[in-house]
């Protein structure tokens, strides 16, 4: 299998208000950055279509390094909060409905596609490509004002 890194970010302007996200996809010499947004959204769903937008560059299964800086997406998937949500009907305690649910069933298909390995980065910190994806994700909520 390709092993495979990828960044992911994504940012918002208000929450919900304009959104921007963005993943930088490593794979030995070859780097791609990918970004886009929305005129309305929330800060996790940004995040999450920045992880659906790297995952979905890939043509065939793969050996992923995903790194977030969103523990959000992170924790959903290192402490089971997906098959939880999946047995409940996508319901979380209280029996209020899993939000995004739309974003987190594509980020279900994908997972079972490739291996990945899901790593919480700290946000604005030493990570240079942590930081340019937050960079990218913050153009495009420029280009949305």
């Amino acid at each position: 299998m390709k092993q495979v890194t990828i960044y992911t970010d994504g940012a918002c302007s208000g929450n919900p208000g304009p959104g921007g996200w963005a993943c930088v996809l490593l794979y030995m010499d070859n780097r791609l950055e990918l970004s886009g947004g929305a005129e309305q959204t929330t800060n996790n769903r940004m995040e999450l279509f920045a992880a659906i937008s790297g995952l979905q560059q890939l043509k065939e299964p793969c050996q992923v390094t995903l790194y977030s800086d969103s523990a959000y997406l992170v924790k959903a998937f290192n402490e089971g909060w997906l098959p939880k949500w999946q047995r409940s009907g996508w319901l979380r305690s209280g029996n209020q409905p899993v939000k995004n649910r739309d974003l987190w069933e594509e980020l279900l298909r994908l997972s079972h596609l490739h291996t990945i390995s899901w790593v919480w980065v700290k946000g604005h910190s030493d990570s240079t490509e942590n930081n340019r994806c937050d960079h990218l994700a913050r153009n495009e909520i420029a280009r949305r004002h």
